[in-house]
């Protein structure tokens, strides 16, 4: 069983450590910034001591991420996943679909139809393509981005 908690009981250094690591599929976050992440999202857990991590914000929030504004125009209720990421050194042991599971049943008891998300096209990012379509998440648009990253929408119908 995955030891899943919120992401006030781990350690700030090692969540953004882990972030950086993965800065080209996600995006660099200064401490001042995660904490008003953390602060404002639906879901925000990990499994310690930073072996992964998901933050995820509802349509209530106060977010201005081009993504999220994607979401938020189309779908009156959801929750959006912003970043995931699970350490090179964890990947295999199920943390990030334990993650998943975990942010669906909040979500499920908080009457959100959806979660969305988006994954890079370019610069691809093919186990994320992979992993989405093994948790049931179906294109639903694409985007392009300032900084020229190409992304596909995606969206999960809960039961």
């Amino acid at each position: 069983m995955v030891d899943i908690q919120p992401l006030s009981n781990l350690a700030e250094a090692g969540i953004l450590a882990l972030n950086e690591a993965h800065v080209r599929e996600t995006s660099h976050l200064e401490p001042e910034d995660y904490r008003a992440m953390v602060a404002g999202a639906f879901y925000a857990c990990g499994v310690a001591p930073a072996h992964a991590f998901l933050i995820a914000f509802d349509e209530t929030a106060d977010y201005t991420s081009p993504n999220f504004l994607w979401f938020q125009t189309r779908y009156p209720s959801f929750a959006y996943i912003d970043r995931v990421i699970t350490a090179e050194s964890a990947r295999g042991q199920g943390l990030a679909r334990a993650l998943y599971e975990d942010l669906f049943a909040r979500a499920r008891t908080a009457g959100k139809p959806a979660v969305a998300c988006e994954v890079n096209i370019d610069p691809p990012n093919p186990g994320s393509d992979a992993f989405h379509a093994r948790m049931g998440f179906a294109e639903v648009g694409t985007g392009v981005l300032k900084n020229g990253k190409l992304v596909r929408y995606m969206v999960k119908t809960l039961d």
